[in-house]
């Protein structure tokens, strides 16, 4: 069974920075994309950063320039460096990952169980 397992989060000031971990485990065949997204209070879940297996990176605008996302393959984790971080960016950070499983084959998406991001001003 696939497990992300998030680490990292916690409260910073404003200006300060923060990195998110997700640990990716199971019997994993191949991994399409490893992302991040984000949800704050009342508002919906927005895609973050996204690293494709073709190791192409995108962001939201938002965070263009500020935050920075990696992938270590040979430990199947993904890493989210945030700088300079604003109040707004305050919101459960999620890790997901679309991937394939042995016997399955199939691409599946999962979610990790979020951490917390609390930026004060």
């Amino acid at each position: 069974q696939v497990q992300l397992v998030e680490s990292g989060g916690g409260l910073v000031q404003a200006g300060g920075s923060l990195r998110l971990s997700c640990a990716a485990s199971g019997r994993i065949y191949r991994i399409n994309s490893l992302n991040w997204y984000r949800q704050a209070p009342g508002k919906e879940r927005e895609l973050v950063a996204a690293d494709t297996s073709g190791g192409r990176s995108t962001y939201a605008d938002s965070v263009k320039g500020r935050f920075t996302i990696s992938r270590d393959s040979t430990k199947n984790t993904v890493y989210l460096q945030m700088n300079s971080l604003k109040p707004e960016d305050t919101a459960v950070y999620y890790c997901n990952a679309v991937l394939a499983e042995f016997a399955t084959w199939a691409p599946r998406t999962y979610w990790g169980q979020g951490t917390q991001v609390t930026v004060s001003s």
